[in-house]
């Protein structure tokens, strides 16, 4: 299929997993087809991950309550309706105006398959195994196949399907200037000097299923601190200081709280200039992975080999005897699949990676 000159939206509207995972599928497209105009549906708390991507030329972005939340309440689906609707009105009014020639669904959602029916015309590319009827609005079905079971490995099979391939310098993320200024500006406000090693770890996620416990972080941290002479960052979002300084609360040694004081480019480039990254199952060690951080993951509901650090060099530490895992399970009594897991091992597997002692 060519592509030159052509018009092609992309919609992944979230999560920041989801969003790091299309970015290899995108810069593919535009190094084949550099005269092409790639436009993408994104959340706009999640648009600065790809406002200094030279190879997306329109961001539309949308603002919709995240259904999905464990939290989420009777308001939240109602407020997602109603601001579902103006979203679509708006991408219906956009896109009549100036259509797009192909549209690709990566979503593989109701609500993403009636974005793409906002697109009057061209062709609608969509997964053949997605749910919530969303088989229905398109035009043309990828199949995955048995082999490809990692989401960046299914987002690719697309790229088979336009007849281009990914090149390993399409596995990237571009991070402004700036952006790399401020992770710069808070180690050296925090006495950080050159040649320390730095380790990013993001202790919290979503999923009450995904944490690993307080006292074991901070069993960890304190020991990389003390025995590597290493500097230990809490990386997350402002609404998990909670948990974070729960974390910091049990230890002997001093980490550096990073989260809520940085932008989400900002704490990007972070991870870029740590040494190695070291976290639950969660957006941010997606990040690492494709900045190319050694990354060691803790995985106990979710199944690694599909939504684990994608590439060569990382480390996947789980309970493997246990017959539970990867249940997908947001809620559980007996959360053995991570509580299992010693911060003796963590650190074992950390210095086996890096090499220190």
């Amino acid at each position: 299929m060519d592509l030159s000159k052509k018009r092609v939206l992309i919609i992944k509207p979230s999560s920041l997993g989801d969003v790091i995972h299309t970015l290899p599928l995108v810069h593919a497209l535009k190094r084949h087809y550099p005269d092409s105009h790639i436009g993408w549906v994104i959340q706009k708390n999640l648009a600065a991950l790809i406002e200094d991507d030279p190879d997306v030329d329109e961001i539309i972005s949308v603002e919709i309550p995240s259904t999905s939340e464990p939290s989420a309440n009777f308001w939240v689906y109602f407020s997602a309706l109603t601001k579902t609707f103006s979203c679509l009105k708006s991408l219906r009014s956009k896109f009549m105006d100036n259509p797009y020639d192909l549209v690709l669904d990566l979503h593989a959602s109701f609500r993403s398959g009636l974005m793409v029916v906002m697109n009057p015309s061209g062709l609608r590319l969509g997964f053949a195994d997605a749910k919530e009827l969303n088989t229905f609005f398109q035009s043309n079905l990828i199949s995955c196949g048995p082999t490809k079971i990692h989401a960046i490995d299914k987002i690719l099979t697309f790229a088979e399907f336009l007849e281009i391939d990914a090149a390993p310098e399409d596995f990237r993320l571009s991070i402004a200037e700036n952006c790399e200024m401020e992770a710069l500006s808070f180690l050296e406000k925090a006495d950080i000097c050159a040649g320390r090693r730095i380790i990013y770890t993001n202790p919290a996620t979503r999923w009450a299923t995904k944490f690993w416990n307080e006292r074991a972080w901070a069993e960890l941290a304190d020991k990389l601190i003390h025995d590597l002479d290493a500097v230990v960052i809490l990386g997350g979002a402002p609404a998990e200081l909670g948990y974070l300084n729960a974390i910091v609360s049990l230890m002997k040694q001093k980490p550096l709280m990073a989260a809520g004081r940085l932008s989400l480019m900002g704490a990007a480039a972070l991870i870029k200039v740590s040494n190695i990254y070291v976290g639950v199952d969660s957006g941010p060690m997606h990040i690492a992975a494709l900045l190319r951080r050694p990354v060691v993951a803790l995985f106990g509901p979710t199944d690694p080999a599909k939504i684990g650090p994608y590439g060569k060099g990382h480390v996947v530490v789980r309970m493997e005897e246990l017959p539970c895992l990867g249940c997908r399970k947001s809620a559980c009594a007996d959360k053995r699949c991570l509580d299992g897991i010693s911060a003796d091992r963590v650190f074992q597997e950390i210095t086996e990676l890096t090499g220190w002692s």
